[in-house]
């Protein structure tokens, strides 16, 4: 088992008063030669945008975007048509493929919103644009890794065009669980929202703490308290 650890406080900061982002691989003005990438994930911004403000329209292309609302609500829209709401316990997917522009903007006027944004590099360039979102509250059990992302458009969550699959497990305090490789090629990036935890007896992660794995086929958690993860299983960058 190879490993690599980041720790929260070793994240990238970018503070634009309206946003305050961090950063766990290079990103804008971020720039770390060592923390470019974990394969084809290339983005996970943990942001956190002010009320009433917002990423004015801007364009994106050939990048797989997921954002997952942590609290409070953003409204999306793009050149597709799509215009919704993304609010906490939904993921949303955005294919940019050709080309895309779109904008997110938190409208509360009382409560700051926290997401993830993440972008993994997809498989397949220059596809047509798309757009999809569903509740993750509805997909998840206690104590279990729920899928809520695959590369199929007929399995569990939302897909994308990567052979990528992301699990969200809720577990409480001192129960453990074991994640299986869907693919045993591809490599595991962990990363803790909330709680603390260990990993196959090991290594401790706390919370916005970041864990990558190679060369395994499966992996144990126990936590010590009540703990959120992101489990994102993605293959090797080629």
């Amino acid at each position: 088992m190879n490993t690599i650890l980041h720790k929260a406080d070793t994240r990238g900061l970018a503070n634009h008063g309206w946003l305050v982002s961090r950063h766990t691989f290079s990103f804008a003005n971020y720039y770390n030669p060592e923390r470019m990438h974990f394969g084809v994930l290339r983005v996970l911004n943990d942001d956190l945008i002010a009320k009433g403000t917002g990423f004015p329209k801007h364009p994106h292309d050939n990048m797989e975007i997921v954002s997952i609302p942590l609290k409070g609500n953003l409204e999306h829209k793009d050149s597709m048509g799509n215009t919704a709401i993304i609010k906490e316990g939904n993921i949303q997917v955005m294919s940019a493929g050709t080309g895309v522009m779109h904008s997110e903007y938190n409208q509360s006027k009382e409560e700051d919103c926290s997401f993830l944004q993440i972008w993994v590099i997809p498989k397949k360039r220059n596809v047509e644009p798309r757009y999809d979102q569903v509740s993750i509250s509805e997909l998840m059990e206690e104590n279990a890794f729920s899928q809520i992302l695959s590369p199929n458009a007929d399995d569990q969550g939302v897909w994308i065009h990567q052979n990528a699959w992301f699990h969200m497990g809720n577990f409480e305090e001192n129960k453990e669980g074991t994640y299986t490789l869907k693919d045993k090629s591809n490599g595991v990036y962990l990363f803790v929202l909330e709680g603390e935890m260990k990993v196959n007896d090991d290594i401790t992660l706390e919370k916005r703490d970041g864990l990558g794995i190679k060369d395994i086929e499966e992996f144990k958690i126990k936590t010590n308290k009540k703990t959120k993860v992101l489990v994102m299983e993605v293959p090797e960058l080629i």
